[in-house]
């Protein structure tokens, strides 16, 4: 671009678009773009500084070559090559003609003409050509281009191939003008005009807007060249359709026209590459919402898990305590029939007291102990159990469903994601296929009983918890029966029996106190524990995945933030060019 034709804010609009355009570019680096789009916009970029740079599409044996050359008024590009033998060729203002052959689809053209000096064009070996490496034309040039010629043939109008080759432009945001050549092999007036009213009905259903349309004749406006006068020669040209085409060219893209092209064009791109980023930002967010409702399922399952053994522990642990209860009551009632002055023979016979107690008072609440215990136990082996049979299958599934759906070419973040599916799975099948349940029963009721032991009420070696309870009770209940000796009972028994009754029952009861809360405190926080340990080795298992997507919908939902700020940008500098050029005219 020459820089001398702008104005003070031109330049300075111009410096803050390319600044712009490179925090942009190197913000979207983060993004799962190919290095080919990113090289796109760079490419947009330094475009800023080039000249006007026209492209020239179309179907092989439309006419692209022949219609550079009639408007050049030079034969600077060989017609009539065959699609495997076709190239991309650029063509630039040089001092001497001259033509490099880059590789096998590239070439340089120069030429000294006066028109190069103010504009680039680059010729396309077709839509419909063979060679993969013609893909260069879109990938390369299409996104610097400032304009497309779009040539299709009046015999064949909008093919197929050029129907696709369009959208595909159109993504672009590209100014397209179509220009239908070989007019001159229809009949006559009106079967132009159908064409080009085909053309642009469809061209516009294409683009969303109605473009430029010109009918040329490429091959007469090369035989004006040839002609003998000038007369002839402004006859051909004018027949050709050529003029036309020349001044929308040099005329109404103006200096201002084509500066404002110039500026709009790496904004088009830059949206086209922030439209592609969205679709890779939207297309993760929808992959990531069977996973994120699969972990949000699997907190669900903890959670509840962790709620139904709070609301559940307390009543079952209340059971325990209702037989210690019993026993309290049964003792009670055992020292008010006992300690009687009917029954002061048998008070010094502690033996017999011994026997009566054990069969009276205790009875069987040694087993009934451990009963309660062991349902304790078998409650909280199965809600293990349970959920880790809850959380295996909805991983399964979820795994099922991954292996079907993810796409062949995932993405590393999808590809992490199936890793982590895969393994969580594996691990947690293998925990539950391993599972033996009478061992885990065996193994949390030696932690209980070896936690009951370790209390200062009880002493190891007892076989089991129920015993290591009747031993303390029956102890206590001994300890206070036999605090009167039969001497004073016979000496004060009228007035100390009631007395030692009184005194017996209320450090019965305490005792009885004192087992209980000590008892029930140490199997409850037994249980608690135990049970948050099964739920945070549940959670060790399951955090790695849950938590990568959890942290993957805050990547996703801040990428989004970030691409519309970024799309914010570019409309506000889309925004501002109208005004400025609006300035310069003035």
């Amino acid at each position: 671009m020459r820089q001398t034709f702008l104005t003070n804010d031109q330049l300075l609009f111009l410096q803050n678009e390319k600044q712009s355009l490179n925090e942009i570019l190197d913000s979207l680096r983060t993004f799962n773009l190919s290095d080919d789009s990113l090289q796109n916009l760079r490419k947009a970029i330094d475009q800023l500084d080039e000249l006007f740079l026209i492209v020239v599409v179309g179907e092989f044996n439309a006419g692209k070559s022949a219609l550079i050359n009639a408007m050049l008024g030079e034969k600077v590009l060989t017609e009539g090559v065959t699609p495997t033998t076709a190239r991309v060729t650029l063509v630039r203002f040089g001092e001497m003609v001259s033509e490099q052959i880059v590789d096998e689809g590239f070439a340089i053209v120069t030429h000294p003409l006066a028109l190069l000096k103010e504009l680039n064009i680059v010729d396309s070996p077709g839509t419909n050509a063979i060679n993969r490496q013609h893909e260069r034309l879109t990938n390369e040039y299409v996104p610097r281009s400032d304009l497309v010629l779009f040539v299709t043939s009046a015999d064949r109008p909008l093919t197929d191939s050029e129907r696709l080759f369009l959208e595909k432009i159109l993504a672009w945001g590209k100014k397209i003008v179509i220009v239908i050549n070989k007019s001159d092999i229809l009949e006559d007036a009106q079967s132009s005009q159908e064409v080009e009213n085909f053309v642009r009905e469809n061209a516009t259903h294409i683009l969303g807007a109605q473009p430029e349309v010109f009918s040329v004749s490429a091959r007469q406006a090369q035989k004006a060249v040839l002609a003998a006068s000038e007369i002839e020669q402004e006859s051909l040209r004018a027949a050709s359709g050529i003029i036309a085409l020349e001044r929308y060219i040099t005329e109404t893209l103006d200096d201002i026209s084509r500066l404002e092209l110039k500026l709009r064009n790496p904004l088009g791109v830059g949206t086209h590459l922030l439209a592609e980023a969205k679709n890779h930002n939207d297309s993760q967010t929808r992959e990531i919402s069977e996973d994120l409702t699969l972990s949000a399922s699997l907190e669900g399952m903890l959670a509840n898990y962790r709620n139904e053994l709070a609301a559940e522990l307390p009543p079952r642990l209340a059971e325990v305590e209702n037989v210690l209860n019993g026993f309290e009551n049964r003792g009670q009632d055992y020292l008010d029939n006992t300690m009687k002055l009917t029954r002061i023979f048998d008070l010094a016979k502690p033996d017999k007291i011994k026997a009566e107690f054990q069969a009276e008072v205790q009875a069987d609440v040694a087993e009934e102990i451990d009963g309660k215990v062991r349902s304790l136990i078998d409650w909280l082996v199965d809600k293990d159990l349970n959920v880790w049979y809850q959380v295996a299958g909805a991983l399964e599934r979820r795994q099922a469903q991954s292996q079907r759906t993810m796409p062949t070419s995932a993405s590393p973040q999808t590809e992490r994601r199936r890793q982590l599916i895969d393994s969580v799975s594996t691990t947690i099948k293998a925990i539950v296929n391993q599972y033996d349940r009478k061992r885990e029963a065996e193994q949390l009721g030696a932690f209980v009983q070896e936690s009951v032991t370790q209390t200062a009420l009880f002493g190891a070696g007892a076989v089991g918890i129920g015993a290591l309870v009747a031993t303390v009770l029956t102890t206590r209940a001994l300890d206070v029966t036999g605090i009167v000796t039969a001497g004073a009972l016979a000496v004060l028994g009228l007035f100390v029996i009631p007395y030692k009754r009184k005194q017996a029952k209320e450090a019965f009861r305490d005792k009885m106190t004192e087992l209980r809360e000590n008892l029930m405190k140490t199997l409850s926080s037994t249980f608690k524990r135990e049970s948050e340990s099964a739920i945070q080795r549940l959670e060790s298992n399951i955090t790695p995945y849950t938590s990568y997507i959890q942290g993957e919908k805050a990547r996703l939902q801040a990428d989004k933030e970030t691409l519309e700020k970024l799309q914010g940008q570019l409309d506000e500098l889309s925004l501002s060019i109208p005004k400025l050029l609006v300035k310069d005219r003035h």
